[in-house]
């Protein structure tokens, strides 16, 4: 009989089936399969259950991951998700989108050479399976305290909030701009890394639970901030970032030169059937396109372009492959779904007259590390190419937005626009206005849903303090 304990040697790492290339660059679906209770208890039981797990410690809301992964090899899917949840508000999201090659994947034992647990999946799994088989989570013992709290931004930050709120019994009131939930989960990350319906799934769940969502209504323009702050015994923040880096580049504003997240958006918006919203819809169809970036938005810009039949896609970046900061998984899908790669490639000029014509670049190499200890890009000089474009997408990471109406109500920001919050003591991310508590991108900055969902967490138990309800307990 085969020693449980030596599973990872007779099972290797099996990923979820991907759909073949040809079928998936045609529409917008999701382009892993489900997987199945057989292989999720198989890969689940290659796990080692190290003593001090590192993929728990490198995961930003520090799952419970070897636990889930013992309950779904016992085949103990409801135990799996509750555990799940106590540490996640989105694990579903989080197992699709986050980049588990970076956090908890990355530092599995088993990554070196034996090939990490596929942790991400099976994360997926637990509450997709749970879901389906009527699992909900045990609201049973909440009682009611009175209290409301509004929050601003439909996110992962206010939804991570709002599910820590309504389990301590407080009345969450979640406002948003746009007609859906998520955040840019539902109106930046395309349909092919997170199908649509899981946000609505879980909306309607949190909505069962006894939050409240009231959607196209923008704080500032629909709604005075003043009447949340008298109408509410304390507001979140969780708005995001949502302006985008600028290159500074000659040629930036030519027709043609597009931001990545109007692009993303507009698409979106078109595959959901939505009203144009932000801008009309923007169309790459038969189109020689280049983006500038090497994160996880210009890979979304990449594969997007690609499903819209562009004539090719060409991404630029200023690093080598090793350093470019997007998901490796994302990079090989764009590379498989037929995205051409020029990396120490870093945009000098965007040329056109009437309309772009081409991005010059010049090549680059690594220098020494800067103030931050990343090695600095150095251009070679002589190096100048031109590369032919009809369309530009400039994916170059986004700033925080933070809205007129901040300063007016005694809220601070940092010189570079984020919130600035307490992360120490028991009213952590409390803002400078005592009322006022604020969490994930436009706090931190733009960074991963993760983080933004640990953020609206944590910032949850610092309103439970204010507010009287519970003892200040971190939400993971």
């Amino acid at each position: 009989m085969a020693d449980r304990n030596l599973l990872f040697l007779d099972i290797p790492r099996t990923e979820p089936a991907r759909r073949p290339v040809e079928l998936r660059i045609g529409d917008f679906r999701e382009i892993y399969a489900p997987v199945d209770p057989r292989s999720a208890a198989q890969q689940a039981g290659r796990c080692l259950g190290c003593g001090n797990p590192f993929c728990e410690w490198k995961c930003p809301v520090h799952n419970y991951i070897p636990d889930w992964l013992k309950l779904i090899e016992q085949g103990k899917l409801f135990e799996a998700a509750e555990l799940s949840h106590q540490t996640n508000s989105l694990p579903e999201m989080c197992g699709r989108i986050c980049p588990q090659d970076r956090l908890c994947e990355g530092a599995c034992t088993l990554n070196d050479g034996l090939g990490a647990v596929t942790i991400g999946s099976i994360e997926a799994y637990i509450t997709d399976e749970a879901l389906k088989a009527g699992w909900k989570p045990d609201m049973s013992h909440v009682r009611p305290t009175g209290k409301r709290v509004a929050i601003v931004g439909a996110g992962p930050a206010g939804l991570g909030c709002a599910d820590i709120l309504v389990r301590h019994g407080v009345e969450p009131v979640v406002f948003d701009r746009y007609p859906r939930i998520g955040g840019l989960l539902t109106f930046g990350i395309p349909p092919f890394k997170l199908d649509k319906e899981v946000v609505e799934t879980r909306r309607a769940l949190l909505e069962e639970m006894g939050v409240e969502f009231r959607l196209g209504v923008e704080i500032g323009r629909d709604l005075e901030f003043a009447t949340l702050l008298a109408d509410y015994d304390a507001v979140f923040l969780g708005m995001g970032t949502y302006t985008s880096v600028k290159g500074e580049l000659p040629g930036e504003r030519l027709p043609g030169v597009v931001e990545a997240l109007p692009y993303l958006v507009s698409n979106i918006n078109r595959e959901l059937g939505l009203a144009a919203g932000g801008g009309p819809f923007i169309d790459l169809k038969g189109q020689r396109v280049v983006v500038l970036g090497g994160g996880d938005t210009a890979m979304d810009c990449n594969r997007t372009a690609i499903r819209q039949g562009a004539a090719s896609v060409t991404c630029t970046y200023r690093r080598d492959e090793e350093n470019m900061p997007g998901s490796r998984r994302d990079f090989k899908n764009s590379r498989d779904e037929g995205v051409a790669f020029l990396f120490n490639r870093q945009p000098v000029a965007i040329l056109g007259g009437e309309r772009v014509r081409g991005v010059e670049v010049v090549e680059t190499r690594l220098g020494a590390p800067g103030p931050r200890g990343r090695r600095l890009v150095e251009p070679i000089p002589g190096s100048e190419e031109i590369i032919e474009a009809d369309a530009v997408l400039v994916a170059f990471g986004f700033l925080p937005s933070p809205p007129a109406w901040l300063g007016s109500h005694d809220i601070e920001v940092h010189a570079n626009g984020r919130v600035r919050v307490t992360t120490l003591g028991p009213r952590r991310f409390a803002t400078t206005n005592p009322k006022v508590f604020a969490g994930g991108d436009m706090v931190r900055g733009s960074d991963l849903v993760v983080t933004a969902v640990f953020e609206g967490r944590e910032a949850a138990g610092g309103m439970l303090e204010f507010l009287g309800v519970a003892p200040a307990v971190r939400a993971a």
